[in-house]
């Protein structure tokens, strides 16, 4: 690994025109993989052996159109939302297509309750609840928790589940989670192909093909391959990505479904602009800080994953699932700090990264269901296991001179001075080993008609090892985390429940990316956090929800310096937040969707912790967010949609001395079904072409949000 770090930094971060020519290879197996699909789907073939599928009823999906009905991820067993007690917002793949949403930024910007950070331009970053996390991603209900871009090409749905969630996902999670449910082979004939294109260089296609091989196997392939610039100068981003999966049916009652994805990752890592005088920098919008030669972002993902499922009697299911990933991620920046107190020139530093990890996880669930007197039970037993290796190295930056900081020209702040990177003592180099071992029990327990308890409990034994490659330090720790769940459900009329729930998740002292293991934090107890919550779900229609919940969340535990000795650490830091949510998804007539949230919430620091005093505002989160899309089809050829989100501001670091402004930035659609096979459609975002600024990393790492930007899709079914 140190060889192939050195020899990145000998090559000046291995400028971007080597990254262009390996695009070649890129497009051209790409190419293979869509012309791949496009031979699967020609139709003579596969008319050679008719196969006769029977099609589940549509009531039984837990998505249509853009409403959602069930769930299997909250309680790891198939319930209707309403019977959840908690807060959990699902955006369908409808609405992913309708939106032309590509990311999981594009996801959570309609989800109350949760913002979007900047990830330093090379990861998904967000904050629930106040809570800010680079790991609290999940596939299928499994970790997935690399710092890396996600894609949408390859997903049914999406879903965030807010609140602890420690009883169903183990450790983390402590302000919720977001859990991508893939595409699978379920026997229906799929295929659909998408082209994109539109502003600022943007280029996507992807395919999607499926069908029944035969009455007991399905397949189905997934794939995407992009290449798009930015309304950031120099910004571009190459990516593509391939997901076959099968579903074997060798009898009634058992099903195994396999699947793979290979996705690669390939753009500039943009850290936005600097501020000045606590407000975000006036310059232009595309202006990059920095070099933008040597910033940039790679990761490869390799993820194999098997479900076997079988139904030993009509009241008792075996369920296994496995996943195995390979994570290959590096970036590199070269990036903007403080501006000097003249405003005439911009602070430059670099680094770069490179993560190495692999996860294996087995989760084996029991859902068995009995009745004792007049109560109805759905009992969850369940086991899970895991190990997650992960190699961490890191490089400082130096410019000529032998200095790690430079100042560049406030007016032309992109520079293309050559820096040179090895390590100095600070940086990482070291190899983590965490391992879990944990077992639960849950009990969804029907009253009668109106009340319903939910009840469950999780052992977890975290393991992790540390090893300093550098000094040869071997550090360890080992906790036991119990982690409850209460709920309670009362259901006065049947489309209405009300619900309140308690529960807890921990965060061990190793972070959630295990990069924090010292000899100070190995001793530290886990992070608590705590939640409270009241709420209410109301099918005001078939296929209409409204929700809202009112939380408080309370982070204990949090690292702070000891007031009778500052250079020691104590454990009495602790943050609290606290809100209310409205949303509302579904359809409110066969010709008329929507899909948005409103949000108050309030975090802030309640005791001093390392990195604030008590009574600072817990940054990116914004006091009220709102949002709210709406669909209609005029007429079987056309449709539209207009969208507006809204945004107030938001402190960009726990110092609160940077102010990112209140915003609205308004969306608009038009759909034309030009055949019933063919569609296309106009997506214009910030319709208004409305200056903002929408996240940040830090005080000096902001992020402009994009102009006026138009997206041209067709897709074509066949």
């Amino acid at each position: 690994m140190r060889t192939m770090i050195g020899a990145i930094g000998g090559q000046e971060g291995r400028g971007r025109r080597t990254r262009r020519a390996a695009l070649f290879q890129t497009t051209a197996l790409a190419a293979l993989c869509l012309s791949g699909i496009a031979a699967a789907a020609e139709p003579a073939p596969l008319r050679l052996d008719p196969v006769t599928v029977e099609q589940g009823a549509p009531s039984t999906r837990p998505v249509d159109g853009y409403a959602a009905t069930r769930t299997t991820t909250a309680t790891k067993t198939d319930t209707p939302l309403n019977d959840v007690p908690q807060s959990v917002t699902v955006v369908p793949q409808e609405v992913v297509k309708d939106q032309a949403m590509q990311g999981m930024a594009d996801v959570v910007r309609y989800m109350p309750g949760i913002t979007a950070a900047q990830g330093e331009g090379n990861r998904d970053q967000i904050v629930i609840r106040g809570m800010n996390t680079t790991a609290d991603f999940f596939t299928d209900g499994v970790r997935d928790d690399v710092a890396y871009y996600r894609d949408l090409y390859n997903v049914d749905r999406v879903e965030a589940l807010k609140g602890p969630n420690a009883m169903i996902f183990g450790r983390g999670g402590g302000g919720g989670v977001i859990n991508r449910v893939l595409k699978e082979a379920d026997g229906t004939t799929v295929r659909e192909i998408g082209l994109r294109a539109g502003s600022f260089g943007n280029k996507r296609a992807t395919a999607d093909v499926g069908q029944a091989l035969s009455p007991t196997l399905s397949g189905r392939l997934n794939a995407m391959i992009e290449r798009s610039d930015s309304y950031r100068s120099h910004v571009e981003v190459e990516r593509y990505g391939i997901n076959p999966t099968v579903t074997l049916k060798p009898g009634d009652r058992t099903r195994i479904k396999l699947g793979y994805e290979y996705l690669h990752d390939d753009r500039t890592a943009d850290r936005g602009i600097p501020s000045l005088n606590g407000r975000p920098l006036d310059t232009g919008v595309s202006t990059f800080f920095g070099n933008p030669d040597l910033s940039y972002a790679e990761a490869d993902v390799h993820a194999f994953d098997a479900l076997v499922e079988h139904e030993i009697t009509d009241r008792v299911t075996i369920r296994n699932r496995s996943r195995f990933a390979d994570y290959d991620k590096f970036y590199q920046n070269v990036f903007p700090g403080a501006v000097n107190a003249a405003a005439g020139t911009v602070a430059i530093s670099a680094y770069n990264h490179r993560v190495q990890r692999q996860n294996l996880f087995n989760q084996t669930d029991l859902v068995t269901k009995l009745e004792t007197g007049p109560l109805k039970h759905t009992l969850l037993t369940g086991v899970e296991v895991g190990r997650q290796t992960t190699d961490n190295f890191r490089n400082t930056g130096f410019f000529p001179g032998n200095v790690t900081t430079i100042s560049a020209p406030l007016g032309s702040p992109t520079i293309f001075t050559p820096v040179a990177f090895r390590q100095v003592a600070a940086d990482a180099d070291n190899r983590t080993v965490a391992t879990v071992a944990a077992a639960y029990v849950q009990d969804q327990i029907e009253l009668g008609e109106h009340w319903q308890v939910i009840a469950g409990l999780r052992y977890d034994r975290f393991d992790i090892d540390f090893h300093n490659n550098r000094t040869g330090a071997d550090l360890s720790r080992t906790d036991g985390l119990w982690s409850p769940r209460l709920g309670v459900v009362f259901k006065p009329i049947q489309p209405l429940s009300l619900y309140t729930s308690y529960s807890v998740s921990y965060l061990p002292g190793s972070g959630d990316q295990f990069s924090a293991l010292t000899a100070t934090t190995q001793a530290l107890e886990p992070e608590k956090f705590e939640n409270i919550e009241v709420g209410a779900k109301w099918d005001v229609l078939s296929n209409l929800s409204l929700t809202a919940a009112l939380f408080r969340l309370d982070r204990t535990n949090t690292t702070a310096p000891d007031p009778n000795n500052p250079a020691q650490v104590v454990q009495t830091g602790s943050q609290r937040s606290k809100g209310f949510e409205l949303g509302m998804t579904g359809n409110i007539t066969e010709a008329w969707q929507v899909f948005g949230g409103f949000a108050v919430q309030n975090a802030e620091i309640t005791s001093r912790t390392t990195a604030a005093p008590a009574g600072a505002t817990v940054p990116l989160v914004p006091r009220r967010t709102a949002s709210l899309w709406s669909k209609y089809q005029f007429t079987p050829t056309w449709g539209a949609g207009l969208g507006v989100v809204h945004q107030s501001a938001m402190y960009a670091g726990i110092n609160n001395t940077v102010t990112l402004p209140a915003f609205t930035r308004f969306d608009a659609a038009i759909y034309s079904n030009i055949t019933e096979n063919v569609r296309l459609q106009l997506n214009v975002q910030n319709l208004f072409d409305r200056e903002y600024y929408s996240t940040a990393h830090s005080n000096n790492n902001i992020t402009p949000g994009a102009p006026r930007t138009f997206l041209v899709s067709l897709t074509s079914t066949f």
